[in-house]
């Protein structure tokens, strides 16, 4: 995604943990999480609000615009080549063991 969330990094020069944060500004740690490690598809300008008060920061200084390269599209191809192989019928199938009584 090329909307990189730098809010780790501003945690980390704070000198404020996730949890902390999560109690001053009244957002629950899950989705505090989901938003540090980048996996978040939208924020609220609420929340962001929220934010940028406790860690007394503007927004640019959460949020960062790294557009996608090559190499990152590549890998993800080869990503997806590699889950479609995974899925191939084995050229020599497993004989099943029998069963000892």
């Amino acid at each position: 995604m090329p909307i990189v969330v730098k809010l780790e990094d501003m945690l980390h020069a704070r000198r404020m943990t996730l949890t902390e944060l999560s109690e001053r500004i009244g957002i629950t740690l899950a989705n505090l999480s989901i938003l540090k490690t980048g996996k978040a598809r939208a924020v609220r300008f609420s929340t962001l609000e929220a934010i940028c008060e406790v860690m007394q920061c503007q927004p640019g200084q959460l949020l960062e615009y790294a557009p996608s390269s090559v190499a990152e599209e590549a890998a993800a191809a080869d990503h997806a080549a590699a889950s479609s192989a995974a899925r191939l019928p084995l050229k020599h199938p497993l004989k099943a063991v029998p069963e000892e009584a």
